[in-house]
């Protein structure tokens, strides 16, 4: 934390973005995410055709580091296709990293914050 209160960026450990999809767009999800991991050399996760955490719909994450997110980001917003993605920053602030420094591509859902009452 600065004196100015502000959240310094070198206390960011990293990125997590979440592509959403449903049985209809499974694939151009996991197509969108080895693509990504490819070009990126960011870290996909399972491809989870249930709900998982806070997340309203299936999903993929990729795990980026702050330089890898930098050009990430940007390419996600080109080449989504039509999908969400939800990207937040690693602070070790759960809860607020995805309440308040979430980053929307796409229309922006509610997620199940309850999750983090239990950490």
């Amino acid at each position: 934390m600065t004196k100015t209160g502000m959240i310094a960026t070198d206390e960011i450990n990293g990125y997590h973005a979440h592509v959403y999809f449903d049985a209809a767009t499974v694939g151009q999800a996991t197509d969108l995410c080895r693509n990504a991991a490819d070009l990126f050399g960011v870290e996909m996760g399972r491809v989870h055709e249930r709900l998982v955490g806070p997340h309203p719909m299936f999903s993929c994450q990729l795990a980026a580091d702050n330089e890898q997110f930098s050009g990430l980001l940007p390419w996600l917003a080109l080449n989504r296709g039509g999908l969400i993605v939800f990207c937040h920053p690693e602070t070790g602030e759960h809860l607020a990293d995805h309440r308040d420094r979430g980053i929307w591509l796409g229309t922006g859902l509610e997620l199940d914050l309850s999750i983090f009452d239990k950490l």
